[in-house]
């Protein structure tokens, strides 16, 4: 009998949590379809503010906001940090999507417009729905989901197609190598795949790249 009751209850409990998934959907899409052109920009939130690539990530949201862009990021530290700050001393929209994790993470103080999750896969959809790019600094495993789920999307037609820019070829030349090597060799993946994305050092050849794809050169 109490198997059973608990066998109910956990249907009850999943039945309720569709509410809670739609209210996310439901917050997220009312917030952000207001923002006008925003750029998703992901990298390690471990990554410490004197790092030189944070100093590329700040510099990255000042020319995106001074070329018409508001700025998205998972709202934390590191490069997020980085990030929301540059887009905050421009004058520009500063948007994190933050996520509720056993480990609470603070958002950092540079966010403007906050939106918080609790589920993963309604937080991501928020990241694709409304860029016009995904700029990718080094990070972890976080950082190359959003990376290759972006370049899948992609490829299998379910979003429009955008500019995926991969920030530091010191960090990203080796994968690249690999996926040359090892998944177009063995026809896993077709070589236009290979075309999405772009990798470049500098924050001035990303917003480059950016403008260049929506002007159709």
């Amino acid at each position: 009998m109490k198997e059973e009751k608990g066998k109910n209850s956990f249907i009850v409990e999943d039945s309720w949590r569709i509410f809670r998934i739609m209210a996310e959907f439901v917050d997220g899409f009312e917030t952000l379809s207001k923002m006008g052109p925003t750029v998703s920009i992901f990298g390690s939130s471990r990554t410490k503010q004197s790092d030189p690539l944070c100093q590329k990530a700040e510099k990255l949201a000042h020319l995106l906001v001074k070329s018409g862009y508001g700025v998205i990021t998972g709202a934390g530290r590191g490069i997020m940090e980085a990030v929301n700050r540059g887009a905050k001393k421009a004058g520009g929209e500063s948007i994190g999507l933050n996520i509720e994790l056993p480990e609470e993470q603070k958002p950092n103080p540079y966010v403007k417009t906050l939106i918080s999750f609790r589920y993963f896969f309604v937080r991501k959809v928020m990241f694709v729905k409304y860029t016009r790019s995904f700029v990718i600094f080094p990070g972890g495993y976080g950082t190359l989901d959003e990376f290759f789920e972006s370049v899948n999307l992609i490829t299998t037609g379910k979003i429009h197609k955008f500019p995926v820019v991969l920030i530091d070829r010191s960090y990203w030349q080796d994968l690249f190598n690999w996926l040359k090597k090892d998944l177009i060799s063995k026809n896993y993946i077709d070589p236009s795949s290979l075309d999405i994305f772009y990798i470049t050092d500098e924050p001035e050849k990303a917003v480059d790249i950016i403008e260049s794809f929506y002007r159709g050169s």
